[in-house]
């Protein structure tokens, strides 16, 4: 992007600081982000939202911005200045909006970027997954006594069990017979997991698991670390919304226990890594373990399992639906994603039996 036009958007925020140059950060796979330099020896992220992907931006943001505030009404002895560096601050715009709407539609929002802090693609030991773990325990712990019902849905039905299922059946109506058949082992492993899988979705709807401000992409890499790998925060809160826990913990399990990249086809590579869960789990229960009901605690185990299935389950509907939703680099590439979680869950269910 050009540095004129990125400047102008910089400077409809009320950052008092003077642009020198920005680059472009490759982070994520939805939205532009760029960090930028000023003068004034500060940095920020400039982020636009994709708002063909992201229905209700100004929502978006104002989950994004409330969750902010309520983390930082944690530590109100702190200058602000200092808790901008350990909470995701974000900047106003002139007309005191938290977001800027330019002319062609493109949504930008403006944070304050956190000194000397990295972040990790993959877990490489036990210390960054403990860390890990810790950071989002945190988070959950901080937004429990915050009113989830003030947050939009920022995407619709995104860990419903039931609309996979639905998804999936229509997918199986509408398949080929070629990819119906390749297919048949996976389609019969979804019909036998069907009644477990549902079990979460079950306790959250009848209130035993309570719904509340939830992160919902909690891959390692939205974990904020400083240069000795202590955790800072988390980042990336575009899909911050109503939720339970095990939907957090289970994602972050799925994937940073996996010992081999999403879509290995050599399956004898995939396994589950226990140690790496095990360390996670200490961090998580550092944080959380006194704000979790009995049977909360018991399901986070199953929590690990269901995230890993609806991954394999939406890997398998794309490819029945000849993948119209990810983006595919060969025509087995969803049903090999699909047989990679498939081989995960097995390795899981035999090392936590293993390990009781």
């Amino acid at each position: 992007m050009k540095a004129s036009s990125l400047k102008n958007i910089f400077n409809e925020f009320d950052h008092k600081c003077n642009y020198i140059g920005h680059s472009e950060l490759n982070s994520g796979h939805i939205n532009d982000t760029f960090l930028v330099n000023t003068e004034e020896d500060k940095s920020y992220i400039v982020q636009r939202i994709n708002h063909t992907i992201f229905k209700d931006v100004p929502g978006l943001v104002n989950n994004k911005v409330l969750t902010s505030k309520h983390l930082k009404s944690k530590f109100s002895n702190i200058p602000d200045e200092e808790l901008s560096q350990k909470v995701l601050s974000f900047v106003k715009v002139q007309n005191s909006s938290s977001y800027y709407l330019k002319k062609d539609g493109n949504y930008w929002n403006v944070m304050v970027f956190i000194n000397n802090s990295i972040t990790h693609e993959i877990v490489k030991d036990k210390e960054i997954a403990y860390e890990g773990g810790k950071l989002l325990g945190e988070f959950l712990n901080g937004t429990s006594d915050f009113d989830s019902s003030q947050l939009i849905d920022v995407i619709p039905n995104f860990h419903d069990m039931s609309f996979r299922f639905k998804q999936y059946a229509s997918a199986l109506q509408s398949a080929s017979k070629e990819r119906l058949f390749k297919a048949a082992k996976y389609t019969k492993l979804v019909a036998s997991l069907k009644e477990e899988m549902h079990i979460l979705q079950e306790l959250k709807e009848s209130g035993e698991i309570p719904t509340r401000v939830t992160h919902n992409d909690t891959k390692i890499s939205n974990s904020l670390f400083d240069k000795n790998n202590k955790g800072i925060c988390m980042i990336d809160t575009d899909t911050v919304m109503p939720g339970i826990i095990h939907y957090d913990f289970g994602d972050a399990i799925r994937t940073i226990c996996n010992t081999a990249a999403e879509d290995e086809k050599d399956l004898s590579k995939v396994e589950f890594n226990l140690d790496y869960y095990k360390a996670y789990e200490k961090g998580f229960l550092e944080k959380t373990k006194d704000t979790l009901s009995e049977i909360g605690l018991k399901h986070l185990p199953l929590a690990a399992k269901t995230m890993i299935f609806i991954m394999a389950l939406r890997f398998l509907t794309d490819y029945l639906n000849n993948d119209i939703y990810y983006k595919t680099n060969y025509s087995e590439h969803n049903l090999d994603r699909a047989k990679n979680q498939f081989k995960l869950i097995k390795s899981f269910t035999n090392q936590i039996n293993k390990n009781k």
